[in-house]
């Protein structure tokens, strides 16, 4: 008999829609599950040929992808490791209760970790591998806001004190744990700082892909070592999330598991509220072409499960959103009886032997360690293709109605009584009353169950993790070469015409034929190596393809042929800057994380640095990174043709922020080899936690040679170049210049001298933010040192106290006067303020006003003001350059 179900559902002839189905069923019964899932693909196949595949999303039904019958019984005591979760998720809900009781409005997070204990705990106890002197350690990515959790975990085991504890996200004085996984605060326990949502897993997909290129290249053995990334659902909706799963799945990184903790609560409420997050991001990843496990339902549903022949728990469940699930996850067994079981009495007959409290024990599956263990193993095992896990979860597990799949959860610092007395006594943690109301920490004694138990699992895995190697073995340093070796013909280039641009290229093909340091570097770039001339680097070093090359290019027999291979040199990683970004960190952190030191060089246009990717590049620094960051065709008027969109005038300034980035303007090519030679020596050899921005043209123009002694002044950021004019002339000017522009500002020279009589002293500033930096502690050196005559920055021993200084760069006006107040005399800064504009170099630097006239001009007017020359100058020099007052700054109107 045709059922109404049926006829609803479009079905004309069920009788042989049933025989598909038993077919099937009986195949796999018979065959195997394999036999089962050919079968289905054969036909699928044939669907498509056919064209009868629809577009609906690839995701599989509301359950547990490992059946019960699969699992592998649990290799660890359940008991103890149950006990253990219990006390590292009170112990890390006290850190952040206390440090507010005690000092409010310090924040923190109690309901992520509380989600993730037993994610985390089935990982420390069974996967995640510490380093040893035999094997390089397995790397994890812990999701931020469950930093309270690792450290309740770590002073357990004895790495953090309980005065640290106490001193959660209090630092200033010392001894205190910051809010989130930071390397540069904690160089000893943070690995990867994660506190930048989507940047952890990004970084991720990377690191797996680095190690993979280490191994390929030779240079350190990564096979059997896995990397786990532990994020929310919420944080999947960042773009940089998912920016790198196809690549990871086109690369085969079967070394890389993601855990998703999909608690279905972000900071305000639901993920998708009316849909579910889970189904959606299955799809995502399996389109994205990765290995799915869903880990949605506890133990205490199996036996519900093996009774529902008709699945019509997987109906309901399908037709359950995220919004009401959390509904259903807040409220107590009764509630979720009436509201969801029984709206079909098909599912709540299934219940009906269960009393309240046993329905209200119905976990989901990422709180029970059997199931996440059977996935954990599952995702190692798979080969060929990465791994997620999505993990079902309740956000702010055992916080009772203070926080339990509550809106308000995210946003829970601190705990009423009763709410702590609920907690205790759901995870039965062996405390007194006052123990709970004093919110004490609670640690079990040394030589008990739960204590050896512990070190007993940690030692099996290779000891403890979070742990940060601070600098790699000696033995492992290569040394660097001399700069002459590389750089001769920048260094002596008697006035032969290139552009920085092309200097550095040319010095980094010299550096890689270095038999020492060569192979140590990492050239980056993001699809543009023909643009910035390194295409001569395709046959020389090759492209890193974890397959080789599959074909044969179009350009095969050309000189410089785009040539792939396994153990390629250069990582070209198409038009993606946050993933070149994320590979230069990976080989910038190479010395602490794998004990290898590497010298990355990432090269790309300036624009799409700092302004695009600034927050993965303030990671880098938080990771301490140490590498090249060089930003090619750079400045506001020197990348002539390509508008606003291209053109870079505020890079240097974003730069300066950085505490670690040492930023530079080379205007000359032996600038660059001097500053790149200090650079890879403090990086390499010295192993300075640093690393260097360097701005590098297109501008071809005659390449000096380097000036005797001048070595320190470039490192420091200025250092005199020249004189022009008498020392009888009737007045005297500083003039400034960086990058590009110092061309101008040696044009503005000549003019001055030859038309008005005025001389001057012209200075390169390679580093405004050196400059800066170094007249700041002086300040403070004279402010905390009143004794004495005052010490003068560098800035003002070259630059004086009484010629005026004008400065004129490529970047927006703030960049030099970040030194102007460091300075008594009259400053004038010329730059790039306002949106960029296509067309001519020449007509760009007029129109911004920074251009040789402008120059001029305001150094004449410097100097009118100082009462050093006549008005009369001024006004003769508005009419021989053509201007005129009362119009408004062009880039202005």
């Amino acid at each position: 008999m045709i059922t109404q179900a049926e006829i609803d559902a479009g079905d004309i002839d069920p009788v042989e829609t049933r025989e598909w189905i038993d077919a099937l069923v009986s195949t796999k019964e018979m065959g195997g599950e394999g036999r089962a899932r050919h079968i289905l693909k054969a036909l699928m196949d044939t669907a498509k040929v056919e064209g009868l595949v629809t577009s609906e999303q690839p995701f599989s039904l509301y359950r547990n992808t490992i059946p019960a019958e699969q699992q592998s019984p649990y290799p660890g005591n359940l008991e103890i490791e149950n006990r253990l979760t219990s006390i590292m998720r009170w112990n890390a809900l006290a850190t952040v209760v206390r440090a507010n009781e005690a000092y409010g409005g310090l924040g923190g997070h109690i309901a992520s970790y509380a989600s993730a204990a037993e994610i985390f705990e089935v990982g420390f106890n069974h996967f995640f591998r510490a380093r040893t002197e035999e094997f390089g350690g397995d790397l994890v990515y812990y999701q931020p806001h469950s930093a309270p959790g690792i450290y309740a975990r770590a002073h357990l085991e004895g790495r953090l004190s309980r005065e640290q504890l106490d001193n959660y996200r209090q630092e200033v004085g010392g001894n205190g744990l910051c809010s989130y996984p930071h390397p540069w605060l904690m160089p000893d326990f943070w690995e990867f700082p994660t506190g930048s949502m989507g940047i952890g897993p990004l970084n991720a997909v990377y690191q797996a892909r680095y190690m993979r290129y280490l191994d390929a290249r030779g240079l350190a053995d990564t096979t059997d070592r896995h990397v786990w990334g532990v994020y929310g659902d919420g944080e999947m909706d960042e773009p940089e999330s998912i920016a790198g799963l196809t690549l990871a799945a086109r690369e085969g990184l079967d070394n890389l598991t993601f855990i998703i903790n999909c608690n279905l609560q972000r900071l305000d409420g639901p993920v998708r509220g009316n849909g579910q997050v889970i189904q959606e991001l299955e799809a995502l990843f399996i389109g994205a072409g990765w290995n799915v496990i869903k880990v949605l339902w506890g133990s205490e549903w199996d036996e519900i499960f093996a009774r529902d022949k008709d699945n019509v728990l997987l109906s309901r469940f399908a037709e359950t959103v995220d919004g009401q699930y959390q509904n259903l996850g807040a409220k107590d067994g009764d509630y979720n009886r009436e509201k969801f079981f029984n709206a079909d009495p098909r599912s709540a007959a299934l219940v009906a032997h269960m009393t309240e409290a046993e329905i209200n024990k119905l976990k989901r599956g990422g709180h029970d360690l059997r199931k996440l263990h059977a996935a954990f193993a599952a995702a190692k095992a798979h080969k060929g293709r990465p791994t997620v896990i999505l993990a079902k979860t309740k956000k702010g597990y055992g916080m009772g109605g203070a926080g339990e799949s509550r809106m308000i959860a995210h946003q829970a610092k601190k705990l009423n009584t009763d709410a702590l007395y609920q907690f205790r006594d759901r995870f039965g943690l062996p405390m007194s009353d006052e123990d709970v109301e004093k919110i004490r920490l609670y640690t079990p004694e040394p030589d008990s169950e739960e204590m050896v138990y512990l070190r007993e699992r940690r030692e099996a895995l290779g000891g403890y993790i979070p742990v940060r190697v601070r600098k790699a073995p000696e033995a492992s340093k290569a040394k660097v070469p001399d700069l002459e070796k590389y750089a001769k013909f920048a260094l002596q280039a008697d006035g032969k015409e290139m552009s920085t641009t092309m200097a550095a290229v040319r010095m980094m093909g010299g550096m890689l034929k270095d038999k020492s340091s060569g192979p140590r570097l990492v050239p980056i770039v993001a699809d543009e190596a023909r643009t910035f001339g390194m295409d001569n680097l395709f046959r020389q070093v090759g492209i890193y393809a974890p397959d080789g090359q599959l074909y044969e290019p179009e350009d095969a027999g050309s000189m410089m042929y785009y040539k792939e291979s396994e153990s390629g040199q250069l990582l070209e990683e198409g038009i993606t800057e946050a993933g070149a970004l994320s590979s230069w960190v990976a080989a910038a952190t190479s010395y602490s994380i794998h004990g290898m030191p590497m010298l990355p060089i990432y090269i790309y246009y300036s624009m799409f640095g700092f302004q695009r990717v600034g927050d993965l590049i303030w990671a880098a620094a938080d990771q301490r990174a140490r590498g090249f960051l060089l930003g090619a065709t750079a400045g506001r008027t020197t990348l002539s043709g390509e508008g606003l969109q291209h053109q870079d005038g505020t890079s240097h300034l974003i730069a300066a922020t950085i505490p670690n980035c040492r930023s530079y303007d080379p205007a000359f090519a032996y600038e660059l080899a001097v500053i790149m030679d200090h650079g890879t020596k403090r990086m390499m050899e010295e192993q300075i936690d640093e690393f260097y921005y360097i701005t590098v043209m297109n501008e071809n123009y005659a390449q000096p040679s380097l000036p005797a002694g001048s070595e320190e002044g470039i490192i420091k950021g200025l250092y005199k170049l020249d004189s022009q004019g008498s020392d009888t002339a009737k007045a005297r000017v500083n003039l400034v210049g960086s990058g590009t522009i110092l061309l101008e500002v040696i044009a503005a020279a000549k003019i001055l001298d030859s038309e008005f009589g005025i001389a001057s002293d012209i200075f390169s500033a390679t580093s405004f933010s050196e400059l800066s930096r170094d007249a700041e502690e002086t300040a403070r050196q004279n402010r905390f040192n009143p004794r004495g005559a005052p010490r003068q920055s560098h800035a003002q021993q070259l630059l004086g106290t009484q010629a005026p200084v004008v400065a004129a760069t490529d970047y927006v006006r703030a960049v030099p006067q970040m030194i102007a107040q460091h300075l008594p005399q009259r400053f004038v800064a010329l730059g790039t303020d306002g949106f960029g504009r296509s067309d001519q170099r020449t007509n760009l630097r007029a129109f911004f006003e920074m251009d040789r006239q402008n120059i001029a001009l305001a150094a004449i007017e410097a100097l009118v003001r100082d009462g050093k020359i006549d008005e009369q100058v001024q006004k003769d020099a508005l009419k021989k350059f053509g201007m005129s007052a009362g119009k408004p700054a062009p880039w202005t109107v």
